[in-house]
């Protein structure tokens, strides 16, 4: 593994332990260079996939890209990483076992939605105004009444007000 910081070859491996309930293995590696530490993930990735995007280009999906997307939107939320981590690994696996490896980026974005829908209804509003393109603020208003988010249901991330 390339050391991130100075870029040398070859990174020793100090700590290996399972993480996300199983489904990966992190390692802490110390770059023998440097003396830099940094954390690396190693999944099982059981199909390649492509995300074929509205303007017909199709690319590799990202899991990194999926997992900013869904962090942007819980930004300065009071949901725990591990629960986001969760729903990333949820979302990636439901992805892999589906049997298709073509997959299209309306499929993720739904698979997206449907996870921070149980999870907290502002990253939920947050992530549809990107998803579904809203320009307006009547666009939210009639989203969140169409979902029926207007009703004072607070789901786990959620405050009081």
């Amino acid at each position: 593994m390339r050391c991130p910081f100075c870029g040398h070859p070859d990174t020793q491996v100090k700590d290996s332990r399972p993480a996300e309930d199983g489904n990966a293995i992190r390692r802490r590696r110390q770059c023998p260079s440097c003396a830099a530490r940094f954390t690396t993930f190693e999944r099982v990735q059981l199909r390649e996939l492509t995300v074929s995007k509205k303007s017909g280009r199709r690319v590799p999906f990202d899991r990194e890209k999926l997992s900013r997307s869904i962090q942007l939107a819980a930004q300065k939320r009071n949901i725990e990483a591990d629960r986001i981590e969760q729903m990333i690994s949820g979302i990636v696996r439901q992805l892999e076992s589906s049997g298709e490896t073509d997959i299209t980026s309306d499929r993720v974005g739904e698979l997206v939605m449907e996870a921070l829908k149980n999870v907290d209804s502002v990253a939920y509003v947050r992530y549809a105004s990107v998803y579904k393109d809203f320009h307006r603020v009547e666009d939210f208003r009639e989203f969140i009444k169409d979902e029926h988010l207007g009703g004072g249901k607070n789901t786990q991330g959620d405050k009081e007000k």
